[in-house]
């Protein structure tokens, strides 16, 4: 396994998060993708995270180590994760945005009720991986979830947008893609 290098600032660490494989064996259901979109959200530096106003119960694993799951409901109806890249008490995180499926693509298909549009969303890619509640504040180097550092595949392209679906902070541009060229 290589060891998750989450040092640095966050909006750094989403970047190189690009081509991390995140393997979920949920429910007796093993799926692996390639993540290919994730998004840097900066803690109490950014009025656009859920810890920016502090500490509450939703968001109490932000402020947990490195590596560990931040996972809540979006909108009341899905559920979208992030990952802790801040120190203990410093809640910076990347939301899990997108990924390409590269192993279990039929578990996914199941979880999803569709053949198309798996993975391109973070509710999404939640439900595809099997990621609830349950899941907020464990550790990714840990099962049933496990996030493994690597590279992207060649034939790939980086680009940088701003933040999409906020309404503060939205010119910052810390939404990071990969995308086949």
């Amino acid at each position: 396994m290589s060891v998750l290098d989450l040092g640095g600032s966050v909006e750094s660490i989403a970047r190189r998060m690009l081509g991390w494989r995140l393997t979920s064996t949920i429910g007796d259901r093993t799926v692996e993708v390639l993540l290919t979109e994730v998004e840097a959200y900066g803690g109490h530096q950014d009025p656009a995270s859920h810890a920016f106003a502090g500490r509450t119960k939703r968001n109490g694993s932000m402020f947990d180590r490195a590596g560990t799951l931040y996972v809540y409901r979006s909108h009341g109806i899905h559920w979208c994760a992030n990952l802790v890249t801040g120190s203990i008490g410093d809640p910076q995180a990347v939301l899990l945005r997108g990924a390409e499926v590269e192993a279990g693509r039929s578990h996914i298909v199941a979880r999803r009720g569709r053949q198309d549009h798996l993975t391109d969303g973070p509710g999404k890619l939640a439900q595809a991986l099997g990621i609830s509640g349950d899941l907020d504040g464990h550790l990714v180097t840990d099962l049933p979830l496990v996030l493994r550092a690597g590279e992207l595949p060649d034939g790939y392209e980086v680009g940088v947008t701003t933040r999409i679906g906020i309404s503060k902070a939205v010119e910052r541009p810390w939404r990071f893609i990969a995308a086949p060229v």
